[in-house]
């Protein structure tokens, strides 16, 4: 157990944020070092081996990295899912795995949001044919009202309680498919994972990355969903098939399609993706703000300090 004043070590596996001032400002008064560690994975996981704490983004931290860590009490992962760490073998390590489960709700929530409406309003084409030097509406293709339309959520959490509020406030209809919850409160009803495909005008995905729900968005969905349907992804990538959505794309079952994530990432040919009709894409940034960057820095390092401290955790998920 440490306390204020004892000395320890704080590792970051992989910095995407342009600077830790906010974990240095809390770690080093409490006595601790904060190191970010670069190069190749053998590279990270020798600077991480002798570590009390682990910061954590994007770098899996599976069975056998997890048995590297000789010190390690705690994984403090900067997002929301843990999809990259092995959360058993951790539990069996006696390491602590956290997230950060709050920090970006309005972000993603709004974010999804955006995409429902460029698509269903077709922004995105009204800007190209401007842009060309068209006018009028002519070449804009059908546009429906959202007050007519189902938008279905998939995944029930933080993040699609706002989206459902938000979509419901414009007079559209909301139905969910979420089997880990009880109460589905500012959504019309729950319903079946089939009945919600059916019905969805929009699916919105909002579940966590698991086995259940890897690919689950695929061409037996697709094929299942309305035509004129459009999909928005601002979950995780694996959940939706980005293959099966183009081809839907191509052949004008579904249309529109809108990813803030993707199956690889960044995509191995962007070239592919231009030539893709009504698919709105943007670079896995619906998390993004930078109120929501510091919030996330500060909660993730403060579990690190809580559990090296012996406190009860805020976020604990293993």
């Amino acid at each position: 157990m440490y306390r204020t004043g004892a000395h320890f070590s704080v590792v970051v596996t992989d910095q995407v944020f342009p600077d830790v001032e906010v974990e240095r400002s809390l770690i080093e008064p409490a006595g601790g070092e904060l190191r970010v560690a670069s190069g190749s994975r053998e590279e990270v996981l020798a600077a991480a081996g002798g570590a009390d704490a682990i910061l954590n983004t994007y770098f899996a931290l599976d069975a056998g990295a997890i048995a590297s860590l000789e010190r390690c009490k705690v994984i403090a992962r900067y997002g929301i899912g843990v999809d990259n760490v092995d959360l058993e073998a951790a539990r069996r390590a006696g390491i602590a795995v956290t997230n950060v489960p709050d920090y970006c709700v309005e972000e993603v929530a709004t974010h999804a949001v955006g995409l429902i409406l460029a698509l269903v309003r077709r922004i995105p084409q009204g800007n190209a044919i401007v842009k060309g030097g068209g006018w009028g509406i002519g070449q804009l293709g059908e546009v429906r009202r959202l007050s007519e339309l189902t938008v279905g959520l998939l995944g029930y959490g933080r993040i699609a309680r706002r989206v459902s509020v938000a979509v419901a406030a414009l007079g559209a209809r909301v139905l969910v498919h979420d089997p880990y919850v009880a109460s589905v409160d500012g959504a019309e009803r729950q319903v079946g994972f089939d009945e919600l495909i059916a019905t969805a005008d929009v699916l919105s995905v909002h579940c966590p990355l698991t086995p259940e729900t890897r690919g689950i968005v695929n061409a037996k969905t697709i094929k299942a969903m309305k035509p004129g349907a459009i999909v928005v992804n601002t979950s995780r990538g694996p959940i939706v098939s980005l293959g099966d959505v183009l081809g839907a794309l191509r052949d004008g079952h579904l249309a529109g399609a809108g990813l803030d994530v993707l199956e690889v990432e960044p995509p191995p040919s962007s070239g592919e993706l231009e030539a893709v009709p009504n698919l709105l894409l943007t670079p896995h940034a619906a998390f993004y703000s930078r109120e929501a960057i510091r919030e996330s820095q500060q909660k993730a390092a403060t579990q690190v300090l809580k559990a090296l401290r012996g406190e009860p955790l805020d976020y604990q998920v293993n």
